[in-house]
């Protein structure tokens, strides 16, 4: 705080303290006494269970000023941010989207999807029925099998648009279903379609 030197940018103080919620208290306790602009949670993702990372999420902000924006560092998976939307966390960064689109893993409305499963090569269906991006517009999962399979570039650069279009579509109805009262009912509506159906294809 003493060494920032442009104060039109945003500095923020980052929460640490891993899986056990005394150091969490503690650097929370730290931080929040001085006039960062905003705080980050830090140190999840890294090894946690999703058990521990949700605890520490629901810690974290709730000791944090309800004021000033809070942003979760490092996380991730849709049900991820809808959980620590819901802890009261504003802000995201992840290479999610990117980085499981050049593994061949799409984010739907009814979860993950593994565009190199067999049962997507002679599929004429769009990746995502209930997505508008220019991929589920023009692309059928077959097509997207086949760039995928050949190892074409072109390939994950289309499952990363549209994972990029389902994050922000994804925060644009968590935004309005909080300015509408309802984001506890919209986010386990939500869950209910897309968590169950991620485990399974993580299983397999």
């Amino acid at each position: 705080l003493a060494a920032r030197s442009d104060p039109t940018q945003a500095l923020f103080g980052i929460v640490q303290g891993g899986v056990f919620a005394s150091l969490r208290r503690a650097s929370a306790a730290f931080l929040a006494a001085h006039p960062f602009d905003g705080f980050a949670i830090g140190g999840l993702a890294v090894g946690d269970s999703r058990a521990e990372r949700e605890e520490m999420t629901a810690l974290a902000a709730e000791l944090l000023p309800a004021e000033r924006p809070r942003y979760l560092m490092g996380v991730g998976t849709p049900p991820d941010l809808l959980r620590a939307i819901g802890c009261g966390v504003d802000m995201f960064d992840c290479v999610m989207p990117t980085t499981m689109a050049w593994q061949g893993t799409a984010f739907t409305s009814t979860g993950r999807v593994r565009i190199t499963r067999s049962i997507n090569r002679t599929s004429d269906e769009p990746l995502d029925a209930a997505c508008a991006c220019s991929t589920c517009r023009t692309f059928s999962r077959a097509y997207l099998y086949h760039l995928m399979k050949c190892h074409e570039p072109l390939g994950p650069r289309l499952l990363t648009l549209h994972n990029l279009s389902h994050y922000l579509e994804l925060m644009k109805e968590a935004r309005a279903a909080i300015d509408a009262g309802s984001y506890a009912a919209f986010a386990r509506a939500r869950l209910e379609k897309i968590d169950r159906h991620e485990h399974a294809e993580a299983r397999a």
